[in-house]
């Protein structure tokens, strides 16, 4: 079932929920910067926890390339978080609504998830930040940032959306310094599930690395050979839904 809801400043998120008779759970899921709920990746991961029972409700941030409003440029890790809450209570008043719930999610998405965790630690059974932004520090680490900062935007084309041209400003950076999911790591109890490409530039296996060491509870890294920030390649997603299959199940 797909509708729209409202979100605290009034615009259209799209929401996707794909009901289970007898849940065995909940899990929401959320893409990354520019991503869609229809990514392939997020549509592996939404089909693993399916296949194991779960309901799950993946949605659209406003200022993506998705269907809720908004432009990709005004794309901030900020209303990435509040839609993020507003989907949660939102999703507090159905029918479907059990807690403690899962959270999945990609890239900024991740960043997001962990730092709704690390605000909520007794609503979450388990996390999983896919490829995960750990800080707006580690972030600047990254390959393309001088660039960015010199000309004042980032530029590039859509892989998910060919001939789609993504524009995100540098004040999206000074606004992802706010966030950093080290600081109240120790929050995180719930058991955590990490993945990484081998070639990812943007969130690195070393910052992975960094964020599973500081992990104080049940936790997994996995890194996928060959694969970049975003997996795409049948193999990779074959080998992302093994992962979930497997992790899921011992939840």
């Amino acid at each position: 079932m797909k509708l729209f809801i409202k979100n605290r400043k009034n615009e259209n998120i799209s929401v996707l929920i794909e009901e289970q008779k007898n849940q065995k759970g909940l899990a929401i899921a959320m893409h990354g910067s520019g991503g869609f709920k229809e990514q392939p990746q997020i549509q592996i991961m939404a089909e693993a926890f399916g296949n194991n029972g779960y309901t799950v409700v993946r949605f659209d941030t406003t200022n993506t390339l998705g269907e809720s409003d908004g432009k990709y440029e005004d794309a901030t890790a900020t209303n990435y978080y509040e839609d993020l809450e507003d989907v949660i209570k939102w999703s507090e008043k159905q029918e479907w609504f059990e807690e403690p719930f899962v959270l999945v999610g990609h890239s900024l998405g991740g960043l997001c998830l962990a730092l709704y965790a690390e605000n909520y630690p007794e609503k979450v059974k388990a996390l999983a930040p896919i490829s995960t932004v750990v800080s707006g520090k580690l972030s600047l680490e990254t390959e393309g940032k001088d660039e960015w900062k010199k000309t004042g935007w980032k530029v590039e084309e859509s892989k998910s959306k060919p001939g789609v041209i993504k524009r995100l400003p540098w004040s999206h950076m000074i606004d992802r310094q706010k966030y950093d999911i080290l600081e109240r790591v120790d929050r995180l109890v719930m058991p955590v599930l990490l993945i990484v490409g081998e070639n990812d530039t943007s969130t690195p296996l070393e910052h992975q690395q960094i964020l599973y060491e500081a992990l104080p509870g049940k936790k997994e890294l996995h890194v996928i050979k060959n694969a970049e920030h975003t997996f795409r390649k049948q193999e990779e997603l074959d080998e992302l839904k093994k992962i979930f299959n497997l992790w899921i199940k011992k939840l």
